[in-house]
């Protein structure tokens, strides 16, 4: 099931954020680095300033949260952008992810295009956003805590 994310669901995408971000960038991002991330950008704070300042969707599978994927609108372009989606690992593969990627594009439908920016070495993250129809439009480098990341900014029409 496919719902917008509540208040007390809070102590659960922080749980699913640690673990998919961990099983995600093991080897891509060093641990130190992920943690310091980690704590900041899904605070209980942060994540209350998501609720009220962005769209989040939560995935349950019998009752208990299992992903979720975060979106917000660009005031300059009315276009949008898909800043997070994380399923712990074992629903990896079985249709949540697409599933939330859906049910966000689906209350987006009047923005133009839908962004997201990846790192390179992830290769289950291009997989899965190329086989949606996301394409490619920019690669750069970026400063991460003091690790370099290698990006990729991918577009998909709406």
């Amino acid at each position: 099931m496919i719902r917008k994310m509540e208040e007390n669901d809070i102590p659960a995408v922080r749980q699913v954020a640690a673990e998919s971000w961990h099983d995600t960038y093991e080897g891509i991002i060093p641990r130190e680095i992920r943690e310091c991330f980690l704590a900041a950008a899904y605070s209980p704070a942060s994540l209350q300033r998501r609720l009220e300042q962005s769209i989040l969707y939560v995935a349950e599978h019998e009752g208990s949260v299992v992903g979720f994927a975060n979106f917000f609108r660009l005031p300059q372009t009315g276009d949008a952008e898909l800043s997070a989606i994380y399923l712990l690992p074992f629903y990896q593969g079985q249709g949540l992810g697409t599933a939330l990627l859906e049910r966000g594009i689906g209350d987006l439908s009047d923005a133009g295009r839908l962004y997201i920016t990846v790192e390179r070495d992830n290769e289950n993250g291009r997989q899965f956003y190329e086989s949606r129809g996301f394409s490619s439009v920019e690669e750069f480098e970026e400063d991460f805590g003091g690790h370099t990341l290698n990006s990729v900014r991918m577009m998909r029409p709406l």
